[in-house]
């Protein structure tokens, strides 16, 4: 069995020497468990709340090779403190062949164990999201004040030792003619060309692009104003990175800086970025379910699609197969978007997140649980007796020596066993770290739960997170469509679940599947009925 190594250290609370640690658990683990390794990957200074990790990303993209079919990671929350993106990257790692194992967190592969995974992930999840806010709470009072507040400072400006902004002439210059060529009809493209011809570069040095004038056009530090706490923080999506948080949450202090450019010039170029945006098609649909449908028929991925057809040029918003799509393959039809996400949706609104389904995965995972700290009590007592052991063999010698009995054997042998003592320390406190991780109260885990049971009530982004981390697969069959969530154990879920699919041809009179019909009734008198005692939902008219 060939493994690879991810490590990561965060500056806000780790040192430089946490790769080594973990490495080095690691590498005993593999020993231990018979499994080669073949390559180390390590972050350093990177949060696992953002997809800034090259090497994360570089073991990502390796994995797609097939170099190994394991990675290691000394505590899940080195892979990632995000639910969402913890669940994607798992299903890109899963789809390559390559299982995730955690030193720490030993977890199998039962549905106990994936619940318990999502929670401690979860757990990780809130404990980075706490430690944000009480960093964030230093860095309010310091822009209250109009004082750098950490990262780089904008093209124009340098930053004073007293933390404040200061005017750099040379890079104003630059800001100033972007502004200007932009309200005289100029366009990214002539601007750049300008900038870059005459030896102006971006705050990093590069040349600069469409994006990096975009950013400094949108930026209203350039009137004097200082701005905190704008942008909303990156989530997995890259398209959303630079939405604006509510104004409420941002901190404005007019005046609160030098300015560069005047109000009229902002003004005109607020007027203008506002009409292009008009302009444009900016439309984005949000498809909840992108990544986990596949067609029944060739196995390909259904993809969100968009199109309008008929006299009235209606839009459709469906799932279609991309075989078909792509190559005509297939003759699999299209689902409509709206019904199997009310469909996923109600599955694990019954499945995971019903009071009965809650308790019933509260007693299978505290259960779980608790067999897994029986199995680390007994490595904590077996790790403790031999600890033990072997202080009793260096008191001896220390004895010994002090009784004036000395030979330089016993100094290498003092050595190997302090060396001894020392790893099996090391291993001792993990192994009780690893008993308080895999203790969740019950508390704790219905709470992790019930967090999501308003899911019908909650945003797209929040329902495609939630439908992303509860949900593995889902076939789409012509008359049929199979939901597998993580959930399999009997009362609590049934894992695989079959429905029935709605009728989408036009003899829609004439289709068994949706229609029981007596000897005693007339085609006129056909009712749609309910095909199955585990469908969610009924048939209804035709779409």
């Amino acid at each position: 069995m060939k493994a690879a190594v991810y490590a990561r250290y965060s500056s806000d609370n780790q040192r430089e020497e946490s790769i080594e640690a973990q490495t080095r658990a690691i590498k005993e683990y593999a020993e231990k468990n018979g499994i080669q390794i073949v390559k180390v990957y390590a972050d350093e200074a990177r949060s696992a709340t953002t997809d800034n990790r090259p090497q994360f990303l570089q073991m990502i993209k390796d994995s797609d090779l097939g170099l190994f079919n394991v990675l290691i990671v000394h505590k899940l929350d080195r892979f990632a403190r995000n639910r969402y993106d913890s669940a994607f990257y798992k299903r890109h790692l899963k789809k390559n062949g390559v299982r995730l194992v955690s030193v720490l967190e030993n977890l199998d592969d039962s549905p106990e164990a994936i619940i318990l995974e999502s929670v401690l992930e979860g757990m990780a999840e809130y404990y980075s999201a706490n430690l944000a806010r009480e960093v964030m709470k230093g860095m309010k009072e310091t822009a209250l004040q109009c004082k750098h507040t950490g990262g780089m400072a904008p093209l124009g400006y340098d930053v004073a030792p007293d933390k404040t902004y200061v005017i750099n002439e040379a890079e104003a210059k630059s800001v100033k003619i972007i502004f200007d060529m932009y309200i005289n009809g100029s366009g990214y493209a002539l601007i750049g060309e300008k900038l870059n011809s005459e030896g102006f570069r971006t705050k990093t040095g590069k040349l600069f692009s469409r994006s990096s004038m975009h950013d400094i056009l949108k930026n209203e530090k350039y009137t004097g104003t200082y701005v905190f706490n704008r942008t909303a923080r990156k989530t997995g999506d890259k398209r959303t990175h630079r939405k604006s948080k509510d104004e409420s949450e941002i901190i404005k202090i007019k005046d609160g800086m030098p300015r560069i450019i005047d109000d009229e010039t902002w003004i005109k170029v607020c007027e203008k970025m506002s009409d292009n945006k008009r302009g444009a098609n900016s439309a984005r649909e949000i498809y909840l379910l992108s990544g986990l449908l596949f067609c029944g028929k060739c196995g390909g991925a259904m993809t969100g699609n968009r199109k309008k057809a008929g006299r009235n040029k209606t839009l459709y918003k469906s799932y279609e197969c991309s075989t078909r799509k792509r190559t005509k393959g297939c003759d699999m039809k299209s689902v409509g978007k709206e019904y199997i996400e009310a469909l996923v949706i109600d599955q694990l609104v019954e499945d995971v997140f019903s009071p009965s389904a809650i308790e019933n995965i509260v007693n299978h995972v505290s259960e779980y649980a608790e067999t897994q700290s029986s199995e680390i009590s007994k490595d904590i007592a077996l790790i403790e007796k031999e600890l033990s052991s072997v202080s009793a063999e260096i008191d001896n010698i220390v004895n010994a020596i002090a009784s004036g009995m000395f030979h330089t054997s016993m100094k290498e042998k003092m050595d190997s066993l302090e060396q001894k003592k020392s790893g099996l320390s090391l291993r001792l406190a993990e192994a009780k770290l690893q008993l308080d991780i895999h203790l969740p109260t019950e508390a704790m885990i219905r709470g992790y739960l019930e967090k999501d049971t308003d899911i019908k009530n909650k945003s797209l982004n929040d329902q495609k997170k939630i439908i992303q981390t509860y949900v593995n697969r889902i076939i789409v069959c012509d008359n049929d469509i199979t939901v597998d969530t993580i959930v399999t154990f009997a009362g609590g879920g049934g894992g695989s679940r079959t429905h029935v699919r709605k009728c989408f041809t036009r003899n829609f009179s004439e289709c068994s599947h949706c229609f029981k019909v007596s000897p005693s009734q007339t085609p006129n008198d056909r009712i749609p009925v309910r095909l199955s005692p585990i469908s969610l939902l009924e048939v209804g008219e035709p779409q």
